[in-house]
């Protein structure tokens, strides 16, 4: 068999080749036995650390002639040190340093290189280094600030009744590790309430995560949710994905409109919630996980679960303790402050002075219904101050955005915009929504309202309509 056939033989001029290829390339070259002492150096590497000649350093402790080298290191470990900066007198070179083991694997000694005697030379790549060390630290910087909440419970607004009751158990639930159900209609602020919620709990240094389950695909919800391995599904990562749960792991999971998931993924869900563990997508690798859960639902779960489209034992186990959020139409009370805080937030993105609203123009917005509840009440906010100059803003303007006159107005109605009207009527609207609200008890009307029990026994005698004298 020809030596260039036999692979031992090509194996060792390879070996030799090598290390001779090395030797030519570095600025010097090592080599030590096992116990450390110096069985070869290069004459390169003699002159570079002062040495007479090669010959006197042959047979020497490495440390006798090398202080600082880690030579005896890679000896006892086995371990390469790859790449390393090693300081000798005022000098400093960056070495390579690699084992030499026997063919039964074992550590017979060590090889040493040194790359380049300044350290200029590496600056292209340190610099390389420091730049995708300095965009890491950026991106987990914003993804860090994109999962840190920006609600606390002084965000939910409001000193009606129910506005204080929805708090109180808010808090109380922030105080306990259990999962929370809130209910409500859409934008009566529940995902507020839940930052509010993680805010005030001890997982408020974790993860805040929130999802809309309305928002993904069914298709995507699984792989959304628990993860995915590498080429799970046609278009998935090579490199897999973590699903929110793992993203959520030590800290809060929001999911919203819960009543609008798939029974198949409810399955998974429950299946979470009770082992604790999420199975990627395409894996049988199982993660254990540390989440708290906050569900959130504008729908009736209970009449979804009578219908068979959501899981009873998924509801039960969702609505340990559920938290009702009321619509605006019964906060009367509440829309002053929340209005104020909103035209702070508006005037503070814009630059603007903040406006205000005329005592005429209150009594319409709370004369109004609100079925899109607080996020219609910003949108109505945001399209007057965009066509209104005014630093206050009357009733007249709103009569204009207000969708039950702009209503009206499309029926071919025509409508009332003398003020004294427009008061009146939003005057006795917001007191008969009130009083239905507070079932007729004029003391909670009057708290719900704002407004002192003489107050509303006033205006109440003054909206009474009139009797006709000859009845």
């Amino acid at each position: 068999m020809s030596r260039l056939k036999d692979p031992a033989a090509v194996r060792k001029i390879a070996k030799k080749s090598l290390f001779e290829g090395l030797d030519r390339m570095c600025e010097g070259a090592i080599i030590v036995d096992r116990e450390s002492r110096i069985v070869w150096i290069s004459e390169k590497y003699a002159a570079r650390l002062k040495i007479g000649s090669a010959m006197e350093a042959n047979g020497r402790v490495v440390e006798d002639v090398i202080p600082n080298s880690l030579m005896r290191e890679v000896v006892r470990t086995g371990e390469p040190i790859m790449l390393d900066i090693m300081q000798f007198g005022d000098e400093s070179f960056v070495v390579m340093r690699v084992p030499i083991k026997d063919e039964r694997g074992r550590v017979i000694g060590a090889a040493g290189f040194m790359l380049f005697d300044r350290l200029q030379y590496l600056q292209p790549m340190v610099s390389k280094f420091q730049r995708l060390e300095t965009q890491l630290a950026d991106i987990q910087k914003s993804l860090a600030e994109e999962r840190r909440v920006k609600y606390t419970f002084s965000n939910f607004l409001g000193g009606s009744a129910s506005a204080m009751e929805v708090k109180r158990q808010a808090r109380r639930a922030a105080q306990v590790d259990t999962t929370v159900l809130l209910l409500g209609e859409t934008g009566t602020g529940k995902e507020v309430l839940a930052q509010a919620i993680h805010a005030a709990s001890p997982r408020a240094h974790g993860p805040f995560i929130a999802v809309n389950v309305a928002a993904i695909p069914d298709t995507l919800l699984e792989a959304e949710f628990f993860g995915a391995s590498p080429s799970a599904y046609a278009g998935a990562d090579r490199r897999g994905r973590d699903g929110k749960f793992v993203l959520a792991d030590g800290g809060t999971l929001f999911l919203d409109e819960v009543g609008d998931m798939p029974m198949a993924t409810q399955a998974k869900l429950l299946r979470v919630l009770q082992e604790k563990e999420v199975e990627p997508l395409g894996s049988h690798r199982v993660a254990k996980v540390d989440v708290r859960v906050i569900a959130a639902s504008s729908v009736d779960l209970r009449q979804m679960v009578s219908m068979g489209r959501f899981r009873s034992d998924l509801y039960y186990r969702l609505s340990v303790l559920p938290i009702e959020l009321a619509p605006l139409r019964e906060r009367i009370g509440d829309i002053e402050a929340l209005a104020d805080h909103i035209l702070e937030d508006i005037a503070r993105r814009a630059g603007t002075p903040q406006r205000e609203l005329t005592p005429t123009a209150l009594a319409v917005l709370s004369a109004y219904s609100w079925p899109g509840n607080i996020r219609e009440l910003r949108n109505v906010l945001e399209q007057v101050t965009l066509a209104s100059d005014n630093p206050r803003l009357s009733a007249e303007e709103f009569t204009l955005v207000l969708p039950r006159l702009s209503g009206a107005a499309r029926s071919g109605a025509r409508p009332t915009l003398k003020l004294a009207d427009v008061v009146a009527d939003a005057e006795r609207s917001a007191i008969r929504s009130a009083l239905a609200a507070a079932e007729g008890k004029k003391i909670l009307a009057a708290e719900l309202l704002g407004i002192s029990r003489a107050t509303l026994y006033q205006k109440l005698s003054v909206l009474a309509p009139r009797r006709d004298p000859r009845h």
